[in-house]
């Protein structure tokens, strides 16, 4: 069939000029081409099925009982919910996110407990990474293996050591953080910087242009919105996210008149209203609290051997530099950089937990390079090579394990942690009953199926640190072996303390009577009398 273009001209008063092609080919029922799958759609769409089963594969752990906890305080009271760890009012809490809100609103809807939300979070924080990631990609180069190489080196190029905590996307830790709210916001964060990279390009869809060239303010809104709601769901990652939008802003705008500055004025101004709009927590009142300081410290410890992979992206970004002084990728790592060294001579160590993002520029400008046509140069190929070996290392020596089984596993293959259940007590003890308990697993486990702690684990600005540091010391106390009855009992008087969870080394106090106790780990479950 002999190929025909027509294009529709729009009058000057109109958004612009929109050039159609018709379809080329014809098929017996549509008379259109069928389209193919991208590279990045096949190898994404396998990358999401075996994530999702290795995720499912593992039990969840660490943080994710904190989060549970928060979504079973909203799906118990959406407005007015509860500390999520402790017999206290929730007011001020920084959990009590839009993305919170939305997780606790579908548990009441469905009647699925805080565990199970925070599961099936993982299907969509991942939907909304690999989307995030190829959009991004996609603005930084037509390359089409640059999305699917990125995705790679991602999740595989960090270093030889597990680096473990939320916002790390390798493979090993999407095991345990695809269900946590930083995950999300890392996906919403690629899509914020693909969106600013796009409008400072002027790569904007020609719908959304109006009639000066520049697209229109309310594009500019939507993208501050979409930074704002970064900043309510994860804050330490929207710092991360700022930068970027600095970076991608600072490196293509080109032609700063006073239409261009006041639409990224309004892009920054409504971030900041849908920051300071949302009712449940100050999200400006963080950046002064510093109780989450100490515990980030071990951020900055044995950073090269859990780091030192990435750095194989530094020649990409140097060939970057050597192009164009304002790369938009150069400028992001300069930055993010500067932000965790601030971090660490502050000791305000909480900024550590951007380092997952700050590998990106170096991860992603790797992937472009090596998605070049062939022929290569000599030196692209030491650097492919380079790549490949450290893709692999790493793979052998940390991430493997997280997608291999751990039937097929070869020996010495690092594994995902795996946390025991303590669904026999929730059989137990009713929501809102408050636990005194040791060890480690428990006391970061129990609240995610509703029950409270006397003395919560984690920080949280809802509760002033010192009253914490003070439940602590008293649970200690009562956990002593030297403590009387009358000094357990003020304590537990104090704390409406119902039931003991205590490990197999802890002795049961004489006024407690035992419920049941778990073969897995020997812990103990009793109520006090």
């Amino acid at each position: 069939m002999p190929r025909t273009d027509t294009t529709s001209h729009v009058g000057k008063a109109a958004v612009g000029t929109l050039v159609r092609s018709t379809v080329r080919g014809a098929t017996a029922l549509r008379g259109g081409r069928v389209p193919r799958p991208t590279q990045y759609q096949v190898f994404g769409f396998l990358f999401f099925l075996v994530m999702l089963l290795a995720y499912w594969a593992v039990p969840l752990c660490c943080d994710a009982g904190q989060h549970a906890a928060v979504v079973e305080r909203l799906k118990a009271d959406l407005l007015r919910p509860r500390h999520p760890m402790a017999d206290l009012p929730g007011v001020g809490s920084p959990y009590y996110s839009p993305y919170a809100l939305a997780q606790g609103a579908f548990a009441r809807l469905t009647g699925l407990g805080g565990w199970e939300v925070v599961r099936l979070a993982g299907v969509l924080n991942l939907a909304v990474l690999l989307t995030g990631i190829g959009r991004l990609v996609r603005v930084l180069t037509p390359r089409p293996w640059a999305p699917v190489l990125a995705l790679g080196a991602m999740t595989l190029l960090w270093g030889t050591e597990r680096a473990w905590w939320s916002g790390y996307l390798s493979l090993m830790s999407m095991t345990g953080n695809l269900g946590y709210p930083s995950a999300f916001a890392i996906g919403l964060t690629f899509w914020a910087w693909a969106w600013t990279g796009a409008r400072a390009r002027g790569q904007w869809p020609v719908r959304y242009v109006g009639p000066s060239g520049l697209p229109g303010f309310a594009g500019y809104a939507g993208l501050g919105a979409l930074y704002g709601l970064i900043l309510l769901v994860h804050p330490i990652t929207a710092a991360a996210a700022v930068l970027g939008a600095v970076a991608f802003v600072a490196g293509w705008q080109r032609g700063w008149g006073h239409a261009v500055l006041v639409r990224w004025a309004v892009t920054a101004g409504v971030a900041v209203l849908v920051a300071w709009s949302w009712p449940y927590f100050d999200v400006f009142a963080l950046a002064g609290n510093h109780s989450v300081d100490g515990m980030h410290r071990r951020l900055y410890e044995r950073l090269p051997g859990q780091f030192w992979l990435a750095l194989l992206g530094l020649p990409a970004l140097w060939l970057r530099r050597r192009a164009s002084r304002r790369d938009p990728l150069v400028l992001m790592f300069a930055l993010d950089c500067l932000l965790v060294a601030y971090g660490w001579i502050s000791g305000h160590y909480t900024y550590g937990r951007i380092l997952g993002l700050t590998l990106v520029p170096l991860q992603f400008a790797l992937a472009v390079e090596l998605a070049a046509p062939r022929p290569w140069s000599r030196a692209r190929r030491v650097l492919g090579g380079a790549a490949a070996a450290g893709a692999c290392a790493g793979f052998l020596t940390v991430q493997g394990g997280a997608v291999v089984p751990r039937a097929l596993a070869p020996v010495g293959l690092e594994q995902p942690s795996r946390w025991p259940s303590y669904a026999w007590v929730a059989r137990h003890v009713g929501k809102g009953e408050v636990v005194i308990s040791d060890g480690h697993y428990a006391p970061r486990s129990i609240p995610g199926f509703g029950p409270d702690l006397a003395a919560p684990i984690w920080p949280d600005p809802a509760l002033d640190e010192r009253d914490r540091e003070r439940r602590l010391a008293e649970v200690r106390a009562y956990l002593s072996p030297t403590s009387t009855r009358t000094e357990r009992t003020t304590v537990a008087r104090r704390y409406h303390a119902r039931w003991l969870l205590l490990t197999r080394w802890k002795r049961v106090p004489e006024e407690a009577v035992v419920v049941a106790w778990s073969r897995e780990t020997g812990e103990v479950l009793a109520r006090i009398g």
